[in-house]
């Protein structure tokens, strides 16, 4: 009976620790790494939609404070830095009708950013990522924009995230 009883109590405690368990994918030691910051991210693309500026870095920003325990402030020697600009927004048509016209048509975001370790400088790294969104060229960009640059984005943060603080 006390053998039945160890071992449900030590299935029920590795349950828990399986499911309290929270994988966000930052390898960061908290112990070290204490503040974050983050600079502007000005759009330098040929084209520019003023309000994506905003939209992704309210993104970076809360991924990176909610996914970590660090703490966001206002100073460039911060124990890590995010610093960038928007390189890239545009459109071209991916598929074509019988009428020689478009059907489809691409967004394309890139950022360049610039990934700034203080503590161990080595991390450091500069890192180019890009996305996109295919739309029906029967749509105007103005319909679709404002879902296209948040769903963009998303994805652009992630892409950054795991390429800084997820350490894969």
């Amino acid at each position: 009976m006390a053998r039945k009883l160890f071992i449900a109590a030590l299935v029920m405690i590795l349950a828990q620790a399986c499911i309290s368990y929270k994988f966000n994918g930052a390898s960061l030691d908290y112990n070290k790494y204490k503040t974050v910051s983050f600079a502007n991210f000005p759009i330098r693309a040929a084209l520019v939609y003023p309000p994506l500026q905003q939209v992704f870095q309210n993104k970076l920003q809360d991924v990176v404070t909610q996914q970590t325990r660090l703490q966001m402030v206002d100073n460039p020697r911060s124990d890590l830095r995010f610093e960038g600009e928007i390189t890239n927004y545009s459109l071209s048509p991916q598929a074509v009708g019988e009428n020689a016209y478009a059907t489809r048509t691409r967004l394309t975001i890139a950022v360049r950013v610039k990934y700034i370790d203080n503590i161990n400088e080595a991390l450091s790294n500069d890192i180019n990522v890009s996305a996109y969104r295919d739309f029906d060229s029967n749509q105007l960009l103005i319909d679709v924009q404002d879902q296209l640059c948040e769903e963009i984005s998303t994805e652009l943060v992630d892409l950054i995230f795991n390429q800084t603080l997820g350490n894969w």
